[in-house]
């Protein structure tokens, strides 16, 4: 449900944003369905299976899984948009992997094989493969000429609505808490972490691809891993360290300009 009023939220800001700049919000019917398949997979059911995934394993399973982010944007490219595979966004991929295997790799040490572990692993599945399919509709649109923030804000409005639908479903509660401490992650989540957050994404999808911009997938457990010891006393090993060099070697790897003509054409 918070996954819920967190997109609702940011799209109800965006829409009035839209109002005030006097952008237009109206769509034909065909664009709406492709802004629906755009807030599923970006927005709504993708972030409801990261929490489900994490109520089973421990975070560093799912942050693996979205470490295969770039690749799965370069397999989503070729072949839904005949883009061509590089040998560059294929090692880099594998880097930013066995980076992220390593940092977290204590916590991969201590998973068991049983139901929750199952569980875990299928639901992060899904979320990666609906979050890379969410981002493959997101580079379509744009192709087709969609306005960033109208179009984000329709995208935001369906992923929320669908999460809304999938706890109303599992016969969640509307229930909210109307403590200072949630509301104001609330509003973080709202205006920093979706509506800033994508539109910065969506901007580097556009000028560097699907692919590539993947990487965040990469460095975001990175990062967090900092606040983490920043706000939790997490301590750095030397496999977070070897695992951190890892992930931005294969991050300058795969945000190097290309030189070539082929590499050129990567970035449609």
């Amino acid at each position: 449900m918070s996954v819920a009023y967190r997109f609702l939220l940011a799209s109800l800001l965006i829409f009035t944003w839209c109002r005030l700049r006097k952008l237009p919000l109206r769509f034909s019917a065909r664009e709406h369905a492709w802004l629906v398949l755009f807030g599923l997979g970006a927005f709504g059911v993708s972030y409801v299976f990261v929490y489900y995934a994490e109520q089973h394993v421990a975070s560093g399973l799912v942050a693996v899984g979205y470490s295969a982010s770039p690749l799965l944007g370069m397999l989503g490219m070729r072949t839904f948009f005949g883009t061509p595979m590089t040998r560059r966004v294929a090692l880099a991929s594998m880097l930013g992997i066995g980076g992220i295997v390593a940092i977290f790799y204590p916590e991969l040490s201590q998973l068991r094989s049983g139901t929750d572990t199952a569980k875990g692993a299928l639901f992060t599945a899904l979320s990666v493969v609906i979050s890379a399919f969410g981002s493959i509709v997101a580079h379509r649109n744009q192709r087709a000429g969609m306005p960033l923030w109208q179009g984000m804000g329709w995208g935001m409005f369906y992923g929320g609505l669908s999460a809304l639908l999938i706890g109303l479903g599992a016969g969640k509660p509307l229930s909210f808490l109307p403590t200072p401490a949630y509301m104001l992650s609330l509003a973080y989540l709202a205006m920093f972490g979706s509506i800033i957050a994508f539109a910065s994404y969506l901007t580097l999808l556009k000028h560097i691809g699907v692919a590539r911009a993947g990487y965040i997938g990469v460095m975001t457990p990175i990062a967090a891993l900092f606040v983490s010891a920043a706000f939790e006393g997490f301590r750095f090993h030397a496999l977070t360290w070897l695992g951190i060099m890892i992930s931005v070697a294969g991050n300058v790897l795969i945000l190097k300009t290309p030189t070539s003509a082929p590499a050129q054409r990567e970035r449609a």
